[in-house]
């Protein structure tokens, strides 16, 4: 059973908590209170193949609710993969040259076929992907040597202004720190720098197509970046007012408590995932 801070439970696996009500709700509930925002951010766990389900069955249904195509963001490309995307989208390059261009088995590193079903979605119904991260490159030379070891024309390439004060989101990372291996991260400074890098370029990116298109917007991130609105949620609010919700997909690991801060929603699933699955066996 899962537990949220002060809100009656317990919860099961299955369950969607409006987290502000503390209530669980259905599926059609959440479509239509979901249906309202100008933004709304929905997690994953990036290996766990029941969270992608799920996503495809949240950008469907929220397509349907719309007349206009949504704009769909993702985290799992880089802002120089713009142009790709674009030509896959509007059919002038095959999907296997889209992968070849885009370096997917080297770049984002997890399973294409977990993706592809909104990719395809969103091709078919006419709308646009949005590439929202930083240059990979960059990242991690940022979590190896910090933002003063960059080049000025690698500076440029990143959000404009990069917010190092949140302790409560570097509180946050810095436990994820330290149930990690980071082998080429040796200094947690630099490890939170990478990651406001992440944050804050993927919040700008957003805000400034925002502002020149009006059309709702679906984002999918890892749950990192969006639990407690820390990460790239309350970071895009520089950049433009929008009414946002963010939908964090949360897998059961056991006895469970979960602040009632982590997000507006929380969809508790299975804890599958491949990682875990490979120690099985």
């Amino acid at each position: 059973m899962a537990k949220v801070e002060m809100i009656s439970g317990p919860f099961q696996i299955g369950q969607i908590i409006n987290m502000e009500t503390g209530r669980t709700v259905s599926f059609d509930e959440l479509i239509d209170q979901l249906k309202t925002k100008d933004l709304v951010f929905i997690g994953e766990t990036h290996d766990n193949p029941e969270h992608h389900l799920i996503q495809v069955q949240l950008l469907q249904a929220l397509m349907a609710r719309h007349y206009l195509p949504l704009t769909v963001a993702m985290e799992f490309f880089q802002t120089s993969q713009q142009e790709v995307l674009d030509q896959y989208m509007q059919g002038a390059i095959t999907e296997e040259t889209f992968l070849k261009d885009v370096g997917w088995r080297k770049g984002w590193g997890f399973f294409y076929h977990f993706y592809r079903p909104l990719i395809v979605m969103a091709k078919e119904r006419g709308s646009k992907i949005l590439a929202i991260n930083a240059p990979r490159d960059i990242t991690r030379k940022v979590a190896r040597s910090g933002l003063s070891g960059l080049e000025p024309k690698e500076r440029d390439k990143l959000a404009s202004d990069i917010d190092l004060n949140n302790e409560s989101h570097r509180d946050y990372l810095r436990e994820v720190y330290k149930k990690h291996p980071h082998l080429n991260m040796k200094n947690f400074d630099f490890f939170y720098q990478a990651q406001c890098v992440w944050e804050d370029t993927m919040a700008e990116n957003i805000g400034k197509f925002l502002i020149k298109d009006k059309r709702k917007m679906v984002v999918f991130t890892g749950n990192g970046h969006i639990i407690k609105k820390f990460g790239i949620p309350d970071r895009i609010l520089k950049h433009a007012r929008v009414d946002l919700a963010t939908v964090v997909l949360f897998p059961f690991t056991g006895q469970l408590k979960i602040e009632k801060e982590t997000a507006d929603y929380i969809w508790i699933t299975g804890s599958c995932s491949r990682q875990k699955f490979l120690e099985k066996i």
